[in-house]
């Protein structure tokens, strides 16, 4: 498997992309080029390594210990592949599935409007004539937007309308709570919670990072140029620099860059029992062993938004929310000691 990802990777590899990576390395590290360049092939041929991770994770200024404790690109891979069971990804992936097998952590009305019944869509747009519509499957929140149902419009004439759109699902639109709607109003902005089943059945909370959204988009996510900000799982609270979701740049921030509200110190609302939630939410598919729960905040209490079992990777280890230079591939080793880079 390894031969042929690698392969798969050079070949997706793109001078375009490498460059700006290879110019903002050297601006942080102020090592030359030609020694940056050397030594990402190096990292991506011992730790695979690519070589947004190289920059992502300060590589270039860790020991060789540090680098070997990096979550890098293959080892994410191997992780996934060891981890979760691909028979049973649907649960997750498909957001209509997803809603009925985790409707007590959901919290919230779900329509498939393709399996819905007249009566049905009449009944959810007379509660939610503004709702959210998501891709049935996809992830980065792309093909996500709030419609605005006309009053006097037909349920079908709604339905017909957004058919354009590809198989989607229709969702009520989550109250959120003020701590969290402070920093962007225009976003649900939702805590990411990882949960590993380790190799004797139990779960554990391994990584939280809270997400702020910081323009006019309905979500979050780092493709739209989010931020996200590590959690202390103890505290439930942000104590380091967020980093912007075009990682490549390291771009940090302390204060939010829209409302211009601190993110450190930042507590997260219901922690304790958003983070007991996914580990409910965990044992209801246990054959997929590594999630990451999106989860929003609303006055009364955690909801899941949705499960990501191929959990993004890359937050876990950004240079100024690990400090000591450890990755987490320690974390996963305590937990499942089976597993091999």
């Amino acid at each position: 498997m390894n031969l042929s990802y690698y392969l798969r990777v050079l070949g997706g590899m793109r001078w375009s992309r490498f460059r700006p990576i290879l110019d903002r390395a050297h601006d942080l590290s102020g090592r030359s080029r030609a020694w940056l360049a050397a030594d990402m092939v190096r990292c991506a041929i011992r730790y695979g390594a690519g070589y947004h991770d190289y920059i992502q994770f300060g590589m270039y200024d860790l020991t060789e210990a540090q680098k070997a404790t990096m979550v890098t690109r293959l080892v994410s891979r191997k992780l996934m592949d060891c981890l979760n069971d691909e028979h049973y990804a649907p649960n997750i992936e498909d957001k209509a599935l997803f809603a009925r097998l985790y409707a007590p952590y959901v919290k919230r009305d779900v329509l498939d409007p393709e399996e819905a019944t007249e009566e049905k869509l009449a009944a959810f747009l007379q509660k939610h004539p503004r709702f959210f519509v998501k891709p049935r499957t996809g992830s980065c929140g792309h093909g996500c937007f709030i419609h605005d149902a006309a009053p006097e419009a037909a349920p079908s004439a709604v339905k017909a309308a957004l058919s354009d759109k590809g198989p989607c699902v229709w969702e009520e639109i989550l109250a959120q709570h003020p701590d969290v709607a402070a920093y962007n109003p225009a976003s649900l902005n939702c805590v990411r919670i990882v949960t590993l089943i380790d190799s004797g059945g139990d779960g554990h909370v391994i990584y939280a990072v809270q997400k702020f959204g910081v323009e006019d988009v309905c979500v979050d996510n780092y493709g739209p140029g989010g931020i996200g900000c590590r959690v202390d799982l103890d505290a439930g609270t942000v104590l380091w620099p967020g980093v912007l979701g075009e990682g490549y740049m390291r771009q940090t921030y302390t204060n939010h860059p829209r409302s211009g509200l601190p993110l450190l110190g930042y507590q997260v609302p219901f922690f304790k029992e958003a983070c007991q939630m996914c580990l409910d939410a965990a044992m209801v598919t246990p054959q997929l062993r590594y999630v990451g729960w999106d989860v929003g905040i609303t006055p009364d209490g955690p909801a899941i938004v949705e499960g990501n079992d191929f959990t993004d990777y890359l937050f876990y280890q950004h240079v100024p929310q690990t400090p000591d230079g450890i990755g987490m591939l320690p974390v996963f080793l305590r937990y499942v000691p089976e597993f091999r880079r």
